[in-house]
């Protein structure tokens, strides 16, 4: 997004942190529009959820993802990625297609199984492996408060994922379709930083965006030069870093999806990143871990709503 030379700098530098116990009101009951656009319990979660139950669960969440992100740190945005898909949508959707890092969450999951059979959630497994493996990155810490249950719905109708060609309008509107507030809308969109695209979705932006052999005028020219030295126009497959090296990347445009730019364009999103700018991003980390546990509600299943399933890429 437009923060991502900023956020380069403010994730890379987070904070590693340790859970500390205590249970975590659900941010969604406070208003009934949250409540009926959050389908689910509105059931609290607890950092304390598994002592008693599975006591060895977040080392070992924490060692399997540490061996596979360790190997392959790509990895840690992808599982970002994932966690957030799923809070986002309970159906295989066009956007789920690309996602990757399954088999860290089926490694911690089969580990579980073997400590503590029938006890850890999947939606528990991919919340913490999403937070850990960011941790293997050097990126921030955030608590993961647990007790989330499996779903056991697919509905097309809910496949809303939030489209890298949206506008800031459309975005806002997703995210408020979930309970999320335009600030959650820009410091979730930070976590591009540590993110890769692919030439194929950046290529009309860069070669032919209004059909006339044009650049988006959202890039920066010079940008674009760097991006179609990376990209040649037939180019699907190349991976593109989405942390450009340029330092001021929030004001020269460098933005390189539609809705990492598009935030520019809205004065609440684009006034949280000029106060990020002129602050220096001082208080990013706390603003994202904020959103990633507000995040981790989103449709939560609590008490005795879905199931535990036995294996993550199916009901039981």
């Amino acid at each position: 997004m437009a923060l991502k030379n900023l956020l380069a700098l403010v994730v890379l530098l987070g904070v590693v942190g340790v859970s500390v116990a205590s249970p975590y009101e659900n941010p969604f009951r406070k208003s009934q529009s949250n409540l009926l656009s959050n389908p689910g319990t509105m059931g609290d979660l607890d950092s304390d959820y598994y002592r008693s139950k599975c006591p060895q669960m977040e080392d070992i969440v924490r060692r399997v993802t540490y061996q596979y992100v360790s190997a392959n740190p790509t990895l840690a945005a992808a599982l970002l990625r994932m966690h957030f898909h799923d809070c986002f949508v309970r159906v295989n959707a066009v956007p789920n297609l690309s996602l990757r890092g399954y088999e860290v969450v089926d490694a911690v999951k089969s580990a579980l199984e073997i400590a503590c059979p029938g006890v850890v959630s999947c939606a528990d497994v991919l919340a913490l492996v999403a937070r850990d493996a960011v941790l293997v990155i050097k990126g921030p810490w955030w608590p993961v408060p647990l007790g989330r249950r499996d779903g056991r719905v697919s509905n097309i109708s809910e496949a809303n994922l939030p489209s890298p060609f949206a506008n800031v309008t459309t975005l806002k509107k997703n995210f408020a379709d979930k309970g999320l507030n335009t600030k959650d809308l820009v410091v979730l969109s930070g976590a591009h930083t540590i993110g890769v695209s692919s030439c194929g979705l950046i290529s009309r932006r860069i070669y032919n965006f209004t059909g006339k052999g044009d650049s988006d005028p959202a890039l920066n020219p010079e940008y674009v030069v760097e991006l179609k030295k990376r990209c040649q126009p037939t180019d699907v497959t190349t991976s593109v870093d989405m942390d450009p090296t340029d330092v001021n990347a929030v004001s020269e445009k460098k933005g390189l999806f539609i809705s990492d730019s598009t935030l520019l364009d809205d004065w609440e999103t684009n006034l949280y990143i000029q106060k990020q700018v002129l602050l220096n991003g001082f208080y990013f980390n706390k603003d994202f871990s904020d959103s990633m546990v507000k995040l981790g509600f989103v449709g939560v299943l609590t008490g005795d709503q879905g199931e535990i399933r036995n294996q993550c890429d199916r009901v039981n």
